[in-house]
């Protein structure tokens, strides 16, 4: 089964999104995370990827998980407005942080506005608060963002709290880690 770890910035619509996805790409490339060149090591649209490389192995939990070998192993990365979620069995549940009451249904309802660009944010329809859409809370971790970093065949491996921390430093955001399971 299909597995992503997908890194993305806590901000709908980040400032010079794809200047910071160049930036982030040549970090993880001077750390030896991945490759500098594009392969065909990814999974989503046209498979181009950034194969994993052998710095990997430093910044994950369990480095005898990640994928080295397989065809999918690869980083792309997303300059375009897009929802992250963990796909298979991703309960639409949601909170405001205001009133800690149940928005979910309204919340999904209102990402027709939100994905073409619409807004940024959502108003809680319970209390009124008005936030960034990852300013919410989710029962699983998703995010939404104008630039995403996929890590494939990762999940397993699972990140270092160092390595995420040290990703959103360097980018100037903070970030969500968002683990997919695909069919």
């Amino acid at each position: 089964m299909a597995n992503q770890s997908i890194i993305v910035p806590q901000i709908s619509t980040l400032p010079a999104h794809e200047a910071a996805a160049g930036r982030m790409l040549r970090w993880l490339i001077h750390k030896n995370v991945v490759d500098s060149q594009l392969t065909t090591c990814g999974l989503a649209g046209d498979r181009m990827a950034y194969c994993i490389a052998e710095g990997a192995r430093r910044v994950v939990e369990h480095p005898q998980a990640l994928p080295f070998g397989a065809a999918v192993n690869g980083l792309q990365i997303i300059t375009r407005r897009c929802i992250y979620t963990p796909a298979k069995g991703f309960i639409e549940e949601a909170g405001c942080p205001q009133c800690r009451r149940e928005v979910g249904e309204p919340l999904f309802e209102s990402l027709d506005e939100w994905y073409p660009g619409d807004t940024d944010n959502f108003m809680c329809p319970l209390c009124g608060f008005e936030d960034d859409i990852n300013g919410f809370l989710f029962l699983q971790p998703c995010g939404f963002s104008n630039l995403g970093f996929i890590f494939n065949g990762w999940a397993p491996a699972r990140f270092k709290p160092a390595f995420l921390d040290a990703f959103a430093e360097r980018l100037g955001f903070p970030v969500r880690l968002v683990s997919a399971v695909l069919e």
